[in-house]
């Protein structure tokens, strides 16, 4: 009788398990190494995406920027020129307003050196020249002071001399020697005028020479 051999599997031994547990650890790496690049690749995709994205945004705003520094530069040129066209055309409505002042003091002139002139109508020609300069001046705003028997203003007067007065308050005006004027309400010349002042105390008569032999 033949004996039968049992063919059993050889048993692994130490340095078996431990190859065979390298080759998973590496094989495990690898795996995690090739994870890790697959992620990096994904953040790095995304980090692309954010930058183009934030370099596009700054390059809109720099445009935005420049477009609305020229835009600041336009308006400042045109407010120069407007400015210095109201400065150098400023007087042109009273100068237009002026000629019909001219005009008339040159009819005036004409008409006193006539024949016919008479002194009522030089007269009518200068109060007619008058209104058309106060009409000119009222319409922009020149306004004439004028303070006779009106309190005395030093913000608006000159005082050019004081008088006694009976008639009078003291610290009234009694005459104008100059009318004042005021442009826009602001005083561009102030009225010279007289004030009133109280008179003097009466003072009492000297003794007469009969009185001092009594």
């Amino acid at each position: 009788m033949k004996n039968t051999e049992t063919n059993h599997a050889e048993a692994p031994t130490l340095s078996d398990v431990v190859e065979q547990s390298d080759e998973k650890s590496e094989q495990q790496r690898q795996v995690e190494n090739k994870e890790q690049m697959a992620s990096s690749d994904v953040q790095i995709q995304e980090l692309t995406a954010k930058l183009k994205d934030t370099e596009s945004k700054a390059a809109d705003y720099q445009d935005q920027v420049l477009r609305a520094k020229a835009e600041v530069e336009n308006m400042r040129r045109r407010m120069e020129r407007d400015v210095e066209k109201a400065h150098k055309f400023a007087l042109e409505g009273f100068a237009q307003e002026l000629l019909g002042v001219v005009d008339s003091l040159e009819l005036g002139l004409v008409a006193a050196n006539e024949e016919s002139a008479t002194i009522e109508k030089l007269k009518e020609g200068k109060e007619l020249t008058l209104r058309l300069l106060r009409n000119a001046m009222e319409k922009f705003n020149i306004k004439e002071i004028n303070p006779v028997n009106a309190p005395f203003n030093p913000e608006l007067h000159q005082a050019m001399t004081m008088q006694e007065s009976s008639e009078q308050e003291p610290n009234t005006v009694l005459l104008v020697f100059q009318k004042g004027y005021l442009l826009n309400d602001r005083l561009i010349r102030p009225a010279r005028v007289v004030v009133a002042k109280a008179p003097a105390p009466a003072s009492e008569s000297p003794p007469t020479e009969n009185n001092e032999n009594n």
